[in-house]
């Protein structure tokens, strides 16, 4: 018999999986759950965007395209940088085209951290940051943002966490399951300090089209940083296009160089159909994402308004489409809350432990459901606090 346990890849096995989607795994095992859990848009993927990945299948577009993506794709992502942002990417050498921003996390780590090196991510933070430094042999260096800074990252706790072995600080914003964003003066102290070093910023920008109020300010907008900034997004969240598995990096052109390799070797080039409508998305998918962002917006507020009547603290999130209240007066710890909510309730939710150990005492609440479905899920949740206000 095979001891699977002496074979397997030692940093592999010591790695948790995602405790989100233990509870998505219950809640499938039930029937009549209303899930407030999964961070996925729940609007149908623009027709006009299908129909783009339909004529696709249907002219035989089927083939491997360019490891980089196809260059009419990468010169939309281009062009759409520079009419947002004001900001240069050469499609030629600049851009890389991904199996959805997932992949190109992957890649950007794998590309610049060698063992040992240090990498700093503020947390409560998406699952995968983590998990994937240690993979490549990197040291998770964790920041705790906190609720009365408003989840972001300050420059001072970003200079008390830099040392000799820093190579990559991470920028998770709009932030996953927070909400929370970086305003440029935020972002400009951020630059201040990382000025003069080698560190690389890997900004998570896949939300950056999901804010509300503020307009979003990437930080390769700023100064000097575009140079030491891989800027990653994609199409899932803005254009609700989960399935279709399609991002991409923005970076200078010798780190995107390395990254391709690796892209390369691993998975030759992303799905061919999707790019042909990630191209469509681009050149006329400004208005769905203005609707579906008004959309968000009012749930948005119907949800952090029915949380504070429930006597439950929570921050007003500014971008993404996450609630995080804190669930501390309940006297339970964040899974026993969502453990029984799902239970009692058939409510899923995640609990904030998920996203880092500064998680504990909240919950993630997604309001990617109907405005008529949180209606009902929150009535239970009240109903759920009245039941147990004792813990």
């Amino acid at each position: 018999m095979i001891n699977y346990e002496e074979i397997l890849n030692s940093s592999v096995v010591d790695i948790k999986p995602s405790g989100i989607r233990k509870f998505f795994d219950i809640a499938e095992q039930m029937e009549n759950v209303i899930s407030l859990g999964v961070g996925e848009p729940d609007f149908k993927t623009p027709w006009h965007i299908r129909q783009a990945g339909i004529d696709a299948l249907e002219k035989s577009k089927t083939r491997y395209t360019s490891n980089r993506g196809l260059i009419e794709l990468r010169r939309e992502i281009s062009s759409y940088y520079k009419r947002k942002l004001n900001l240069d990417y050469s499609p030629e050498s600049e851009v890389l085209v991904t199996v959805g921003g997932s992949e190109a996390i992957d890649l950007a780590i794998r590309a610049l951290i060698n063992e040992g090196d240090e990498v700093i991510i503020p947390e409560p933070s998406f699952v995968c940051y983590v998990p994937i430094v240690k993979m490549a042999g990197g040291v998770p260096v964790i920041i705790n943002t906190k609720a009365e800074n408003e989840f972001r990252l300050t420059a001072e706790e970003l200079k008390g966490a830099i040392t000799e072995k820093t190579k990559m600080l991470i920028l998770p914003f709009p932030n996953n399951p927070t909400g929370a964003i970086m305003e440029r003066e935020d972002l400009e102290k951020i630059a201040e300090i990382l000025k003069g070093t080698n560190i690389i910023i890997l900004s998570d920008e896949i939300y950056s089209e999901l804010t509300y109020g503020n307009s979003h300010t990437s930080i390769a907008q700023i100064g000097e940083m575009q140079e030491r900034t891989v800027l990653i997004s994609g199409f899932s969240k803005a254009y609700s296009m989960t399935g279709w598995r399609l991002g991409y990096i923005l970076c200078p052109a010798p780190l995107c160089k390395q990254m391709t390799k690796i892209h390369q070797f691993c998975i030759m080039s992303s799905p061919t159909v999707s790019q042909y409508a990630a191209i469509e998305a681009l050149k006329n998918g400004d208005d769905d994402i203005a609707s579906m962002r008004a959309e968000y917006d009012v749930r948005r507020t119907y949800v952090v308004n029915e949380f504070r009547k429930m006597g439950l603290s929570v921050f007003e999130p500014k971008g993404a489409f996450y609630v995080f209240p804190c669930i501390k007066s309940s006297g339970m710890t964040s899974d026993e809350f969502c453990e029984r909510l799902l239970k009692e309730k058939k409510v899923a939710t995640v609990p904030g432990n998920a996203f880092g150990e500064c998680g504990e005492g909240f919950i993630r609440v997604s309001y990617c459901n109907s405005l008529g479905n949180l209606k009902i899920a929150l009535s239970k949740i009240k109903e759920f606090l009245k039941e147990n206000k004792n813990g």
